[in-house]
C-alpha cells in the first residue's frame, strides 16, 4: 500500500489546515460529533483570529483558523457545491476538495449508521472501483476503497474512508493532464 519516498522521510500530514466560519460550531462537530480530541488552541496576534487543532488520528490533525473577515465560502468554487451524489464533485484550481478520514474497514458500515443516528446526512457507500463510472453497483473483488461523505456545518465536504485492497504498480496506469488539457470557463 506504501511507496518508498526516496527525496524526504515523511511521517504522513501533520496538519490540514481549513477555515470556518464559527469555531464553537466547528468544535461541537468535530470534537463533540465526530469525536476528535481538540488538543491545541491559539489566538491569533493582533486580533487577527483563532487556529485550533483537532487530533484525527495517526498523529495527525485537522486543523481551523477563524479570521473575523474571511469572507464566505462560494458553493462550487471554494469547495464542491455538495455530496457526490448531489450532483458536480469540481472545485476550483487550488481549492480543498475534500478530507478523507481513513476509517478501520471492519466499523465501516457501523460509522455511517453511527453518524446518521447523530442527525449527520450522509452519502449512500460507494465502493470505488476501475470501472468505467468508477463506482460498482455491488462489493466485488476489483473494489479498492469504500467511502461514503457527509460534510460539516460550514459544507465542507468530508468522507470515511478504507481500503479493501492493496496496489500495484498496475494500479499506475493514466498519463497526467496538463494544463492544455483544462476547459476552466472564461472569467468575466
Amino acid at each position: 500500500m506504501t511507496g518508498t519516498n526516496t527525496e524526504f522521510r515523511l511521517g504522513g500530514i501533520n496538519h490540514l489546515a481549513l477555515v470556518c466560519a464559527d469555531m464553537r460550531r466547528t468544535v461541537e462537530f468535530y470534537s463533540g460529533v465526530l469525536g476528535m480530541p481538540l488538543i491545541k488552541t491559539i489566538e491569533l496576534p493582533n486580533g487577527m483570529g483563532q487556529h485550533f487543532f483537532f487530533d484525527c488520528g495517526g498523529g495527525d490533525c485537522v486543523a481551523f483558523f477563524w479570521f473575523p473577515h474571511a469572507p464566505d465560502g462560494v458553493p462550487g468554487v471554494s469547495a464542491p457545491a455538495g455530496r457526490p451524489e448531489q450532483g458536480d464533485l469540481v472545485s476550483a484550481v487550488g481549492s480543498m476538495n475534500h478530507v478523507a478520514f481513513h476509517v478501520p474497514e471492519e466499523h465501516f458500515e457501523e460509522y455511517r449508521t453511527r453518524l446518521e443516528a447523530k442527525g449527520v446526512t450522509v452519502s449512500p457507500i460507494l465502493d470505488h472501483d476501475d470501472s468505467p463510472f468508477g463506482v460498482a453497483p455491488d462489493m466485488n473483488d476489483g473494489v479498492f476503497v469504500r467511502s461514503f461523505y457527509f460534510q460539516d456545518p460550514d459544507g465542507i465536504l468530508l468522507e470515511f474512508a478504507c481500503w479493501t485492497k492493496g496496489f500495484t504498480e498496475a494500479d499506475v496506469s493514466h498519463a497526467p493532464k496538463t494544463a492544455a488539457d483544462r476547459h476552466a470557463p472564461a472569467h468575466a
